[in-house]
């Protein structure tokens, strides 16, 4: 256990915790939503710190991230616990351990100068922190961040986007980069699908553009539940809003873990929401979970060539030299070699 960096004592043995939008107030003896956040005796700890369970290298593509060193490799690790519920969660052995199985925590000992250790001896030019949400082992994470920014290694977030700003102002330094899940543009659907709210995710997206956080999209596109033109419009106007160079990736839905009921989505249905995403004025509009299809590779904005070829996580191609474009020598927004 280690004692959290973001909460407010208050009477009668609560506490408050600061680190995402929830803001749990927490009786003595009793959790957070996340359920790995615990009050002992008037002071919140958080239950995961330095225990992992998953790890692995991945592509970065698979974050998905498109527009950071493509073609490297992300030292990727997780605890259990998640401070949403959602419905269709595809890690949910883990993300909900705590929540579907009477408080249960399980992890195996890893400490953050092991992470970084282990990074550098996979040549993993970044360290991703995924599979859940990151902010709900944020000291974990934190810890290993600063160590990884000493070492030359880049931090990267793969998070709902529900962390407070508090928070975000904490890792700011050290985070390079993060992929936020746009789960949906209807406050409605965070409520009875994810048991959050849609205003946190997006202040908090305008927020890391302002810090400078490189910052990719991920909408999973799911029928009958946010697949409308009008909503996929008004999204592709707020990630506009932000930059037209800001990448989104719509990625395709298969029923799963309490979401069964809707079908798989088909790649006509995600290739006409990446065209809304295009003709809004979009850079970079990606389609993901339909590898062999369109929608995965990397057009120069300027004069249009394909740069960066793609099969599944798999880049075949990279014509992006210092972050301009071999054929044209014009500039491609990301974070390049």
């Amino acid at each position: 256990m280690k004692e959290a960096m973001l909460y407010h004592p208050l009477k009668d043995g609560k506490v408050q915790c600061i680190l995402c939008n929830h803001r749990c107030v927490i009786p003595p003896t009793k959790r957070g939503i996340c359920g790995v956040r615990e009050n002992q005796e008037g002071k919140l700890y958080s239950l995961v710190y330095g225990r992992a369970i998953s790890l692995n290298v991945d592509p970065i593509e698979k974050k998905p991230l498109f527009h950071v060193f493509p073609g490297s490799t992300s030292f990727s690790i997780a605890t259990v616990g998640c401070n949403f519920r959602c419905l269709q969660c595809q890690n949910y052995e883990i993300s909900q351990m705590p929540r579907d199985q009477e408080g249960r925590i399980e992890g195996s000992s890893l400490a953050p100068s092991k992470i970084v250790s282990l990074a550098k001896q996979y040549r993993c030019r970044s360290i991703s922190y995924t599979y859940t949400e990151p902010t709900i082992y944020f000291e974990y994470a934190y810890d290993t961040a600063r160590q990884a920014h000493e070492e030359g290694i880049k931090n990267i977030f793969v998070t709902n986007g529900y962390m407070t700003e508090e928070a975000l102002k904490t890792i700011q330094p050290y985070l390079d980069a993060a992929n936020v899940d746009l789960k949906s543009f209807r406050e409605k659907f965070y409520k009875e699908v994810c048991g959050a709210t849609l205003k946190p995710v997006l202040e908090n997206l305008k927020w890391m553009r302002e810090m400078g956080i490189w910052v990719e999209i991920t909408t999973l596109v799911i029928p009958t539940w946010n697949d409308s033109d009008q909503e996929w419009e008004e999204m592709a106007q707020f990630i506009l809003s932000l930059g037209a160079e800001v990448p989104w990736h719509l990625s395709a839905f298969y029923p799963t873990y309490k979401m069964v009921t809707p079908p798989r989505t088909s790649p006509s249905l995600l290739h006409h929401a990446r065209e809304i995403g295009l003709k809004a004025g979009l850079r970079y509009v990606y389609c993901g979970n339909i590898p062999g299809e369109e929608g995965e590779d990397t057009f120069c904005p300027s004069c249009h060539r394909k740069v960066i070829e793609r099969v599944g996580f798999r880049v075949t191609q990279n014509d992006i030299r210092n972050g301009r474009c071999r054929h044209c020598h014009g500039t491609l927004d990301g974070i390049w070699d």
